[in-house]
């Protein structure tokens, strides 16, 4: 026989009232991690942007390499040298902050036809904000004694700019596709829950997305990877406003995923 207690009775009659409101309020969100309320429909939505604009920066290296059989000798003769590459800069109208050191090195040489002799090399970075000039630039470095070049890379001098308005454009595509949803499940749009940047391109550069930039937060003790090796070569000789520079346009182009709440029209 079992035997129930009043103060029982009303301890089990409060805990099922209180399963019964808990259960209540789960009913008024379907998804509460979502943020959609109860009547409201999700719906996930991808797009991608994109946006056009033409560089207006250039940026190349330059320098000398000497070889001499001292080291004293060697860096004489590659400062020499650089002086005079850097003094044609300035007269073509490059300001000296655009012209930065990248690398100054002297090393003995262990083999091959030089051995013995010791290699002196400087290199520097010149940047311009007319890459149509660019060409010119690389001529009066050549010509004025450089031996080693790397480039130009065409960039913006405000990437970020351009990059923001591919995003509005993804936005403005997601929109539309969630629009042609809703119309088609006799919907619309209730509010936007959640908005993710995917990432994307910028030319050569990649724009990192939302997961991205965590893992890079996590991973920021990282070493970067060294730069390429920069290419010993003679350029063709190009004259101020030449077509040989044909800078064009950059084409960002970037991704992002949307998620919009819809109700019933």
């Amino acid at each position: 026989m079992i035997v129930l207690h009043r103060g029982s009775l009303l301890k089990n009659a409060v805990l099922l009232a209180a399963a019964s409101l808990t259960l209540a309020a789960c009913g008024d969100r379907v998804d509460e991690a979502r943020g959609v309320d109860h009547g409201e429909t999700l719906l996930s939505v991808s797009a991608g942007g994109q946006a056009e604009s033409r560089p207006d920066r250039a940026q190349f290296n330059a320098g000398i390499e000497t070889f001499s059989r001292s080291a004293t000798a060697a860096s004489e003769a590659n400062a020499e040298k650089i002086e005079e590459i850097v003094a044609a800069l300035r007269e073509l109208g490059v300001a000296e902050e655009d012209i930065q050191t990248q690398n100054v090195s002297v090393r003995r040489i262990e083999w091959g036809d030089r051995k013995g002799q010791y290699q002196a090399s400087n290199v520097f970075e010149v940047t311009m904000d007319n890459p149509d000039r660019a060409g010119a630039a690389i001529s009066t470095v050549t010509e004025a004694g450089a031996n080693i070049l790397s480039g130009p890379s065409l960039t913006m001098s405000d990437p970020e700019a351009v990059a923001n308005l591919a995003y509005a454009d993804a936005y403005k595509a997601a929109r539309k596709r969630a629009e042609a949803y809703a119309e088609a499940a006799d919907m619309e749009i209730s509010r936007v829950l959640y908005i993710r940047d995917a990432g994307g391109q910028q030319g050569n550069t990649w724009l990192r997305g939302a997961q991205a930039m965590n893992d890079a937060m996590v991973e920021s003790a990282a070493a970067a990877p060294p730069p390429p090796p920069l290419a010993r070569t003679m350029p063709i000789p190009q004259d101020p406003g030449s077509p040989g520079m044909m800078v064009g346009t950059t084409r960002s182009q970037v991704y992002i995923q949307v998620d919009f709440a819809l109700k019933g029209k």
